[in-house]
């Protein structure tokens, strides 16, 4: 039975979806039937972006295909609808709001690009649909309580930029024994979160820190790193992406700044690495966080992973679409009986659930705030071609402060 007739009561003028009625307790949600449980996304299949896009959506139907293998999820098998919104904001929109009103699929699962999630975040938290995994870090997927912050169908799996700020800084302090920080961070979205984050670590640890901003893609930032060397900071932590990384880090090296150096995984790549390590070699150490790995019974996940998605077995979107399908069905089968939204959000918010390529994230308690278990690598300083070498394995913050 069709959990409403109609999901819209009202649009907002900016075109936000609003006012979702709620079905009754004892009627199955929208997009399920007795044999079949539909979802949808639209994510980049054509363009700049279809070398992420196109392996993403491989993966996320690849552990479909596993799961309807074997009959879906008691019972019912899952069918993916997609479109290509061509990382285009206003299609994205559009979109979204067929999939929800025209037609009515269950849930969202892996939503795609950060100007698209931007520009969909409030329509997705009004509809209240479940929406799973987001591929993106941007900082509005983040909250401590989701129910006060209108997010409770909101459920981030990718690192969170927030959340991985507050991880550098647990690393400087538990690792490194930092009792003075620096943060570089850029102007942008991604730069800005991570400064959020490691200000509300650095607050509740009881260390200092001192800011610097730089504008993203900047090709000077001397002044920048002048100040922190000046402030001598005993670890410095970079809170930008890939284009400004290597600009800040050989500036370092430049001005013989000797204090080690930590980034987000998103410039943990042997290209980040290969652009920098002659000017740090013998110098100071980048480390970099991650959140895959796959030792011990990851391997075996791995395994399953390339037997079912064979053309991009050795794509790092493919598994990405992979866990994000994986996160959907773990909370869905938690569900017992009549399947509404409210159920798969509290069977979601029940208990962790395992990245078969990571560490467990935890909802409960409305906390939102993606990957909270992150390893630990560094550039190799006598490999020239570009390498990241292991120092320490997937920790939640709390481990690797020693609580």
């Amino acid at each position: 039975m069709k959990k409403i007739l109609s999901l819209i009561m009202a649009m907002t003028l900016a075109g936000s979806i609003v006012g979702c009625s709620k079905s009754a307790s004892n009627e199955e949600a929208q997009g399920v039937t007795d044999t079949e449980i539909l979802i949808a996304n639209s994510a980049a299949t054509s363009g700049s972006y279809a070398p992420v896009g196109v392996p993403f959506n491989a993966g996320l139907e690849a552990y479909l295909e596993l799961i309807n293998k074997d009959g879906g999820v008691n019972g019912r098998k899952i069918v993916f609808k997609h479109q290509d919104d061509e990382f285009d904001p206003v299609k994205g929109k559009a979109m979204l709001s067929q999939f929800i009103e025209d037609e009515e699929v269950f849930a969202i699962v892996g939503h795609f690009g950060t100007p698209v999630v931007g520009a969909t975040i409030q329509d997705l938290k009004d509809s209240e649909i479940p929406a799973v995994y987001f591929a993106t870090g941007i900082g509005q997927l983040y909250s401590d309580d989701a129910e006060a912050d209108n997010m409770k169908n909101i459920f981030p799996v990718q690192p969170i930029y927030i959340t991985e700020g507050q991880i550098m800084v647990a690393r400087a302090v538990g690792d490194f024994k930092a009792k003075k920080l620096g943060i570089i961070y850029t102007n942008d979205d991604a730069g800005k979160d991570i400064l959020n984050g490691a200000e509300a670590k650095a607050k509740e640890l009881g260390v200092e820190l001192v800011a610097e901003q730089v504008t993203a893609g900047a090709t000077d930032v001397s002044s920048a790193v002048t100040t922190i060397k000046n402030a001598d900071v005993d670890f410095i932590v970079l809170g930008s992406i890939q284009a400004t990384f290597p600009t800040i880090v050989k500036e370092l090296a430049a001005q013989g700044v000797d204090k080690d150096v930590i980034t987000t995984y998103v410039n943990v790549s042997p290209v980040s690495a290969q652009a920098v390590v002659n000017e740090i070699k013998g110098k100071f150490d980048v480390y970099g966080n991650g959140w895959v790995s796959f030792e011990g019974e990851r391997a075996e996940a791995l395994a399953q992973f390339m037997e079912y998605c064979p053309d991009y077995a050795d794509n790092v979107y493919a598994m990405t679409g992979w866990i994000a399908a994986h996160f959907f069905v773990e909370g869905l089968k938690r569900v017992e009986g009549t399947i509404t939204w409210d159920k798969y959000i509290e069977a979601m918010e029940a208990e962790p659930i395992k990245n078969p390529f990571g560490g467990e994230i935890n909802f409960a308690d409305g906390l939102r705030a993606g990957t909270q278990e992150m390893n630990l690598s560094k550039i190799n300083h006598e490999n020239v071609q570009g390498e990241w070498i292991a120092v320490d394995g997937l920790k939640a913050m709390d481990s690797i402060l020693g609580k």
